[in-house]
């Protein structure tokens, strides 16, 4: 698996810029551009902060399209999971726990 690729890949999917990236990783500007432009290997601690930041796993990073099949309506729920805050992720399981219930 080519690492540059498939974190071009994600944030092209994320409509992510390197800045974004940067940001939600904690990482300088300078270190997302090394990996991307020079082809620098991020080491394991900078790829699991760069996986924080896309909140993903290592796992997640790395199966591409092995990971199990899920229908495109549970596909489209987890996309937008991932982009809740902690509180908006608490309101949207408590209104499904209601609606199962009923």
């Amino acid at each position: 698996m080519d690492t540059h690729k498939r974190l071009e890949q994600l944030l092209e999917e994320r409509g992510w810029s390197r800045y974004r990236l940067a940001k939600e990783s904690g990482l300088s500007e300078s270190t997302i551009a090394n990996i991307l432009k020079r082809g620098n290997v991020p080491s394991i601690a900078t790829l699991e902060l760069i996986c924080k930041g896309l909140k993903i796993t290592i796992s997640q990073f790395f199966a591409e399209n092995d990971m199990v099949e899920i229908s495109p309506e549970l596909k489209e729920l987890f996309d937008a999971w991932v982009f809740l805050s902690a509180e908006q992720k608490e309101a949207a399981l408590q209104m499904i726990k209601a609606m199962k219930n009923k």
